[in-house]
């Protein structure tokens, strides 16, 4: 399994119009600069946020726990006993 390109797309170029677009309309005024330094980190953290996420569900880490009975079960379904050991 690995990653779509249309999501990673989509939210590259959300997220890319926003640091990048946004910045550029901002009103004139005293504080233009910070807005635009506020817009484009806002932009950087959320897409990298939303990148680190989408990749931790291709491997996650923690699997589902399933008790010994319940192994047992799914075991005798798929006709697959399991072995002693």
């Amino acid at each position: 399994m690995g990653a779509a390109f249309f999501p990673i797309f989509f939210f590259t170029a959300l997220w890319g119009g926003v640091g990048i677009g946004l910045p550029i309309m901002t009103p004139k005024g005293p504080h233009q600069n910070l807005i635009r330094c506020i817009l484009m980190l806002t932009a950087a953290c959320c897409w990298l946020f939303w990148l680190c996420c989408y990749m931790a569900q291709m491997n996650p880490l923690i699997g589902p726990r399933l008790k010994r009975d319940a192994i047992q079960m799914i075991a005798k379904s798929w006709d697959n006993p399991l072995k002693d050991g």
